[in-house]
């Protein structure tokens, strides 16, 4: 018997005469629906573990390990106080495991699941009664939220999202209006770090038993995915979550605001609190840490920026994903479907298909739009010892695969940029995002790829491309220091920029918020663009063979 069940056994209470509801992956809360208002001692609640999830894509093990150490944790926990807990370890998919278990307890309540995907697996039991669906207690805004503040039909647009909420909630509001008179202070929130103040560092945490055991198992039964467990940061433990906002809260938000763009070698994560992934699971629940900041003695700047990400674009993009079925149903189209689950990469990474058996049953791969016609393989840089010759991009995935997480900024102007001048297909991009990333799951990494960091759905939710020269990098880094590159002369991510734009004019030239840059295109001298496009094709063929891009072989003007 493993440690885990041993434990679970010894805490477990009398599990007869209990109402039954099935806590998924994401919902590790007892602060929310029948968990906080219910007797422990009247509840029972079913927690399904499922290989079958785990080895759909090549996720990163710190995200496994995350989401199975703090689901056993919970599990322990809910025990403790007295609710009975059946924990099942189900080869299959989630719905076989859960109709195997209501045929001893009967119909199981269940939260909305966040995840389409989950929601996929479980519809027929939802059809036949087998799950009673209840609210996901965890969003701090409703659909009528969404329906209010948006036009009826795309475009849609977080900022008109976000002052509608703070106007419900009264969240930084002072008679009706916003504290500091306005909702947003993004504009004050862009500064490089020169290294002062010092980032803090984040705090370690001391693996229990259960924890190691985690490890163990997921190192024994998963050793074809990529990245490494690292259980010193690795928080696990309701004690634990309580202790990273803690630390977040003294040591990380009083600079956040200033600093919440800049990249540097010096801090992986600055002044960004690390909690995504403890949000997403609900171990900290979005509207606790709203309050815990709009009530905290820290600068406005900084508070607002914080509550913009959560109570702003975090909710936006869920009810986005919601309205839009993953992106599948577009204002003038059906988007493709990926009939499986892609693997972002890893099959070329590793020379080798990925092992996953799909059933016919099993929920599709996502939905593929490509507003610009990218379709381009991500390159194999992105993926563990692989370097490119580009050291921010080179650094970025480096800490992706040690830490299973970076903060918003080199997701966006580093990685998704970089692949979107190489016009990678998005829904491969968006892939490895959800398979490196320990906060990702359906909702909101395909937002934030698809849309944000690809352009793959165009305008309906973001304005334009998001999309920079090495001029961005260099300015909110210090990546470009020691580069091989010249940010200023020879970098080669300025080319890939402008025969981006070069590529994708007659797309882009109705786009108002692009006229200016595409003027500044028009003027580009030819021997220039020419080179552009020569670069793009050396850049997309090195990275493409996973070698190094060098200084010295990049095509001069005259030979493009």
């Amino acid at each position: 018997m493993s440690r885990f069940a041993k434990t679970l056994a010894d805490r477990q209470p009398d599990p007869s005469g209990r109402r039954w509801i099935y806590v998924p992956y994401d919902q590790l809360s007892s602060r929310i629906g029948p968990l906080l208002r219910e007797d422990p001692d009247d509840l029972g609640i079913v927690m399904v573990e499922s290989p079958w999830k785990a080895t759909r894509r090549p996720y990163h093990l710190q995200k496994l390990a995350l989401i199975l150490a703090n689901g056993r944790h919970f599990a322990l926990e809910q025990a403790e106080r007295g609710v009975a807990v059946q924990h099942v370890v189900a080869e299959g998919c989630f719905r076989d495991a859960l109709a195997k278990v209501a045929t001893k307890h009967g119909p199981i309540r269940i939260m909305r699941p966040a995840e389409r995907e989950l929601r996929t697996d479980l519809d027929p039991l939802f059809d036949s009664g087998t799950l009673i669906e209840l609210p996901h207690e965890g969003w701090m805004a409703a659909d009528d939220d969404f329906t209010a503040s948006q036009k009826p039909s795309p475009p849609w647009r977080m900022d008109a999202f976000y002052r509608h909420l703070r106007r419900r909630t009264g969240i930084l509001m002072d008679g009706g209006k916003p504290v500091g008179g306005k909702y947003s202070f993004d504009a004050e929130n862009r500064k490089p770090w020169k290294g002062e103040p010092p980032a803090p560092r984040p705090p370690v945490f001391d693996p229990d038993e259960i924890t190691r055991e985690v490890a163990e198992l997921i190192r024994d039964r998963f050793p074809d995915h990529p990245g490494t467990i690292e259980l010193a940061s690795l928080p696990a433990t309701a004690d634990d979550a309580e202790r990273i906002w803690a630390w977040a809260l003294e040591e990380c938000l009083d600079s956040f605001g200033p600093f919440e763009d800049a990249m540097s070698h010096g801090s992986r994560g600055l002044f960004h609190t690390r909690i995504s992934g403890l949000l997403n699971i609900h171990r900290l629940l979005p509207a606790r840490v709203v309050a815990d900041v709009a009530a905290a003695d820290i600068p406005l700047a900084s508070k607002e920026g914080f509550i913009r990400q959560v109570l702003g674009w975090r909710e936006f993009v869920y009810r986005v994903h919601e309205r839009t079925d993953g992106f599948r149903d577009l204002p003038d189209c059906r988007a493709p479907i990926s009939a499986t689950p892609g693997d972002g990469g890893w099959s070329r990474w590793s020379g080798r298909g990925w092992p996953r058996s799909v059933g016919a049953t099993d929920p599709d791969g996502g939905a593929r739009p490509s507003e610009l016609g990218a379709d381009r393989p991500l390159p194999l840089g992105f993926w563990p010892d692989r370097p490119t010759g580009l050291r921010c991009l080179d650094h970025v995935v480096e800490a992706v695969w040690k830490d299973a997480w970076t903060h918003h900024i080199p997701r966006l102007m580093v990685l998704a940029n970089i692949a979107t001048l190489l016009d990678v297909a998005p829904r491969e991009l968006t892939d490895w995002f959800w398979i490196a990333y320990l906060d990702a799951f359906d909702w909101v990494v395909e937002p934030n790829v698809l849309a944000m960091g690809t352009f793959a759905v165009g305008e309906l939710m973001t304005t334009k491309p998001y999309v920079s020269g090495a001029a961005y990098i260099d300015l909110m880094s210090d990546f470009c220091a020691d580069c091989a590159f010249d940010a200023k002369r020879d970098c080669p991510i300025t080319n890939l920029y402008w025969a981006f734009l070069d590529r994708h004019r007659d797309a882009l030239s109705g786009n108002p918020r692009m006229r200016l840059i595409l003027s500044s295109l028009s003027r580009r001298p030819s021997q220039r663009v020419h080179q552009d496009r020569a670069i793009f094709e050396w850049v997309r063929e090195v990275l493409d063979r996973g070698e190094l891009l060098e200084p010295e072989q990049i095509p001069e003007a005259n030979d493009a």
